[in-house]
């Protein structure tokens, strides 16, 4: 997979990039990964990257120019790419999507800061919006190695045990049962027996046990519909 990573701080993505799985892709040849500073294609003497909203309000927003060059210029060097765009309006992220990303060629992540974009860098180019969850960032940095993480883990080949991928959390609907290993008993918590019987059949139930126990208790249980009435039946006093 080559990855554009677009960021007005990318002394501050490398480093974790270089490290843990996303260093051993890299390393591997599975993935490189260009950060690409777009402040670098502002053309005025203060390398202005945003302004103050049109109506009004708090905040500063992105202006559209450096972004839409920063994406063209990358896209004539390297080749069109799977767009992102990292914002609270996007769809909410998960295993599903990072599956669907990790088979990507080319992967663009575009890391907002301040206020929020420029409606038009969201109209004016073809992006996958994207969503870690209802609460709010200083940026998008954190949110693009999230979604880059989560997918390149997935690329065969980068995970040291392919099976790892397959048997974790929200692969299935259910969460992954609980691991142990060495020493048996640690302060005075042991390993359940049943882990050290030897009978990988009863293993194997137990886990999938323990999996299901876990999802119900942590999983918040389905909105119920809203009941019928037998206002629902009335007609329209509108007459429509």
């Amino acid at each position: 997979m080559l990855c554009a990573l677009l960021t007005l701080f990318p002394g501050a993505v490398r480093p974790y990039l270089d490290e843990s799985i996303l260093g051993i892709a890299q390393r591997q040849g599975l993935l490189q990964v260009e950060c690409v500073d777009f402040r670098e294609f502002t053309h005025d003497r203060h390398r202005t990257v945003d302004d103050r909203p049109f109506g009004g309000g708090p905040g500063m927003v992105l202006k559209p120019e450096p972004i839409f060059e920063a994406v063209e210029v990358t896209e004539q060097r390297l080749g069109v790419f799977h767009k992102v765009l990292l914002c609270p309006r996007g769809r909410r992220f998960d295993q599903a999507k990072a599956r669907e990303l990790s088979e990507c060629e080319r992967l663009l992540l575009l890391c907002g800061r301040y206020e929020g974009f420029d409606e038009r860098i969201r109209t004016g180019m073809e992006w996958d919006e994207i969503s870690l969850g209802d609460f709010v960032l200083a940026g998008g940095e954190l949110a693009a190695l999230s979604v880059l993480e989560a997918s390149v883990r997935l690329i065969p080949g980068v995970l040291g045990c392919a099976e790892s991928a397959i048997s974790e959390s929200f692969e299935t609907e259910l969460f992954d049962y609980p691991h142990y290993t060495r020493p048996r008993v640690f302060r005075g918590m042991e390993v359940p027996e049943i882990l050290i019987s030897g009978d990988h059949g009863a293993v194997a139930r137990w886990r999938r046990a323990e999996a299901e126990r876990l999802t119900a208790l942590h999983r918040e249980p389905p909105v119920p519909p809203a009941p019928h009435t037998d206002s629902d039946d009335q007609p329209d006093p509108s007459g429509t």
